[in-house]
């Protein structure tokens, strides 16, 4: 399964970011084979809905869940239609210590 992550840097040592249409990049995590890669948020500095545009953005990408510090209330209908579940933790994380836990 597919999961992206909010980061405030570009490293799986850098915190869980708390903005997720804001947030500077996107950990995407495969559960099933281990794989992660890291992309900047092409939305991020976007003058109006960065959050409705990072919905596509990790959608495109066959996401099933998406972790963040918070979400927009823009967000909630948009992950619904796209069948992406929300997971709302504490942004003193690590991305490292969120996809710990996903394995275990």
């Amino acid at each position: 399964m597919k999961v992206v992550i909010t980061s405030s840097g570009s490293t799986l040592q850098d915190k869980v970011d708390a903005r997720f249409g804001r947030c500077p990049f996107f950990v995407f995590y495969d559960t099933d084979n281990k794989q992660t890669e890291i992309l900047p948020n092409p939305n991020m500095d976007a003058d109006e809905g960065a959050g409705p545009a990072a919905v596509r953005f990790v959608a495109s990408r066959n996401v099933k869940k998406s972790i963040s510090g918070e979400f927009g209330f823009k967000i909630k209908s948009l992950m619904d239609s796209a069948g992406i579940q929300m997971i709302v933790v504490k942004a003193d994380k690590t991305v490292k210590e969120i996809i710990d836990l996903l394995n275990n």
